[in-house]
Parts: structure tokens; C-alpha cells; sequence
């Protein structure tokens, strides 16, 4: 039988399939059916500073008549936030006790001192690890692209300081030299990059002329831009763990992404898409996959087609596109 154990981030796991941070991971109910399902570890769903600081808007402004006396505001917004850090806290604790699988916090916060506060409570509170859940989006045409990058550095390096859990940061793929990025996050302390963040998408409904938003699911072709950047980053990055994420819905999708370099996997659409059921169907396929081919563990075969093992690297670079279409 082939061992599909793992390591990620330091922490044991049971096999290489993590449970992104979703509507999935925020209730006890739904991590102890993905614990039971095989599950090899959890990202519970991110706590959101801004979805917060809404809650404390529409606290507020339920006071139409300004009829609360002057300090109120601060105590509402205080009690609120609180309230919502200390639901997550709990979560963290009962989720600790309830399930033998690395639980790992999340965190998406849009101002600096917010990380840091959130890091120290969600590591006394039991957490095995944090990922950090950062998207700064570029509209400010004053502010150069280096800029934007040490942006994420800073709360890197800013949490780090103060947590001795490992340390993984779930990024996107649009930096304008992402093996750089990912090169100095590692040096700043990241244990392990995710990549990639799905991020909301908008769209345009031409009934009603409004802004809305895309479909929230992957697809499997998504898959693309994962493993090409898994093959090229593993090949180029040493010292920090990669968990693929976007477009993993079936076992092909995992194999594929560990044969490029990932350490882990994360799903989430699959799991939406087909139920907790598609965890044994992911596995039995990459344990059939290592049957085949005679290997007896993951690090036998992790990394084979990473970018730094191929006789033809470029076969991850656009230059194809020359050789195909030209």
C-alpha cells in the first residue's frame, strides 16, 4: 500500500489534500465531516477585517437619530469586533478538540495593525498554523509595482515577529516577477506559499445595469495557471512548501500538480461542486497513481516535472507558444 503521508508547513498530514478556506471550514459540523471524509488538513475560512468593519457600519447606522450618547460608536465598534474575534477563537479551540488533522487559521485584514492583533489571538487560541489571505489591489497609478510588493513583505515580516506557528501566504499570480516574490517572502519567513487565491471576480448584468459578480467556482481548466507556476516556482525556490490551489477537482489534477513540485493541494469548488465524497474519489486515484508506477511514497515521484528537473525547462515558459502556433 503506498504511503501517502506528508508533510506541510512542518506539520504532519495524513496525505496531501487540504480543505481551503471557505464556507466549508466555518462551522465544527462541516470540519468534523471533512476530517471523517479523509480530509488531510484545514483552512478554516478567513477571518475578514472588512467584512467586520461592515457589521460595526450597519451596527451604527442603525442608530438613525444619532440618538446614542458621544463614546458609543467606539464602544459598539469595539464590542463588535470582539465579539467576531472571539467567535473565530472559538472556533480554532473547538475545531483543536474535535478533529486529529493540522487545523490552520486565515486571516484577511486591509490594515496593518490588524494582522498583528489577530496573529497573537489565533495562535494562543491553539492554531497549528496561519495563512495569511493578502490582496492588495493596484489602483493607485502613483504607486510603483516595488512598492505594492514590500507592502506584503511588511505584513509578512510584521507577523512573524510576533507568532511562532509557521507562517503561509496565499497570494495571486499577477506580480510582475513571481519566482522574485515568492523568493523573498521565503526570506522574510514564509514556511509556505499558496498559490493561487481565487479572488471574486466582477461581471455585468445588462438586465438591471449593475455590477455584480462572477461565478465563484474553478473550473478544471483553471488548472493551468497552478501548475505552471508550481513547476516553475518548486524548480526555482528552495526552503518553502507550495499549496496549490484553483482548479484541483479531481486526482489527475493533484497528481500532476505534486509531480510538478507542490507539496499540498487545496480544494474547494469540487467540494461544492460534488461533495465531501470527491475526497476518497482524489485519493484512491493518487494512491492508483502511485500503484502504477511503483512508488512507494509521495517524495519518490514530488517535483519530478518541476521546472530544474526537466532537459527542456522552457516547455514552461510561453516560448511554446511559438512552437505550437507559428
Amino acid at each position: 500500500m503506498p504511503n501517502i503521508s506528508t508533510t506541510y508547513m512542518g506539520l504532519a498530514l495524513k496525505n496531501p489534500l487540504v480543505a481551503s478556506s471557505s464556507g466549508l471550514t466555518n462551522s465544527i459540523d462541516k470540519i468534523v465531516q471533512l476530517h471523517d471524509k479523509g480530509i488531510g488538513a484545514i483552512v478554516l475560512k478567513s477571518l475578514f477585517e472588512e467584512q467586520i468593519n461592515n457589521e460595526v457600519s450597519k451596527v451604527i447606522s442603525k442608530d438613525i437619530q444619532h440618538n446614542n450618547p458621544p463614546g458609543d460608536e467606539n464602544y459598539i465598534s469595539d464590542y463588535v469586533r470582539q465579539n467576531n474575534v472571539q467567535q473565530y477563537l472559538d472556533l480554532i479551540r473547538l475545531a483543536k478538540s474535535s478533529v486529529s488533522i493540522p487545523v490552520i487559521a486565515s486571516v484577511n485584514c486591509i490594515s496593518g495593525d490588524e494582522w498583528i492583533s489577530f496573529a497573537r489571538q489565533i495562535e494562543k487560541a491553539g492554531a497549528d498554523a496561519l495563512e495569511i489571505n493578502a490582496f492588495i489591489i493596484p489602483t493607485n497609478r502613483k504607486i510603483s509595482s516595488a512598492d505594492l510588493e514590500f507592502r506584503y513583505l511588511d505584513i509578512l515580516s510584521d507577523v512573524r515577529k510576533v507568532v511562532k506557528i509557521p507562517v503561509a501566504m496565499k497570494i495571486g499570480n499577477n506580480f510582475t516577477n513571481l519566482v522574485g516574490m515568492v523568493d523573498k517572502l521565503q526570506t522574510n519567513g514564509a514556511a509556505a506559499v499558496v498559490m493561487f487565491n481565487r479572488f471574486y471576480e466582477p461581471d455585468i448584468e445588462l438586465e438591471t445595469l449593475e455590477l455584480t459578480s462572477s461565478s465563484i467556482y474553478s473550473s478544471p481548466a483553471d488548472i493551468r495557471h497552478s501548475l505552471r507556476w508550481t513547476g516553475i516556482v518548486s524548480g526555482k525556490i528552495k526552503n518553502i512548501d507550495i499549496a496549490a490551489s484553483t482548479g484541483i477537482h479531481d486526482g489527475e489534477a493533484l497528481v500532476k500538480l505534486l509531480l510538478a513540485g507542490a507539496t499540498v493541494g487545496q480544494i474547494c469548488s469540487t467540494l461544492y461542486l460534488n461533495g465531501f465524497g470527491q475526497i476518497d474519489e482524489i485519493l484512491e486515484f493518487l494512491k492508483s497513481f502511485m500503484k502504477k508506477w511503483n512508488f512507494k511514497q509521495i517524495s519518490d515521484f514530488r517535483g519530478r516535472l518541476s521546472y530544474s528537473k526537466l532537459p527542456n525547462p522552457a516547455m514552461y515558459e510561453r516560448v511554446q507558444f511559438m512552437k505550437y502556433f507559428s
